[in-house]
């Protein structure tokens, strides 16, 4: 089975656009289709951008990272990277170089030009949407 992480903003398509690529990729790991993995970091990011950019009450957001818990395996990577500048990156880096991760979904341009990391490709949701079969 695929493993896959997704950033930050994948996750924050899937709730905020019902219908949207982001629910639909999403709806791949409810499925069992892949196997998802997160970490601490990344949807500690999502929380916070809930919150402040679209104005998600503490529940609602505790409600959907409870969710993303029970459908993706949550790390807490012990290998601190430095790849890149933004610091969230690095942390999606740091989850799927633990993850043993085969692909990164991103729409993060600095993520998309590394073009891949380790043997972990980084691809847009498109290009993951393009290539995984349908349900």
């Amino acid at each position: 089975m695929l493993k896959v992480v997704f950033d930050t903003n994948i996750y924050i398509s899937a709730f905020i656009t019902p219908g949207g690529h982001g629910e639909i990729a999403y709806q791949k790991a409810i499925d069992g289709e892949i196997q998802l993995f997160s970490s601490v970091p990344i949807l500690t990011e999502m929380a916070g951008k809930l919150q402040d950019k679209f104005k998600w009450d503490a529940e609602h957001v505790t409600e959907a990272v409870r969710h993303i818990a029970a459908v993706a395996v949550v790390l807490k990577p012990k290998k601190r990277l430095s790849v890149l500048a933004d610091e969230p990156d690095n942390r999606v880096l740091e989850c799927a170089a633990e993850a043993g991760a085969e692909v990164i979904v991103t729409g993060d341009k600095h993520l998309l030009k590394l073009d891949s990391y380790r043997g972990i490709g980084i691809i847009t949701l498109a290009k993951f949407l393009e290539n995984e079969p349908s349900s």
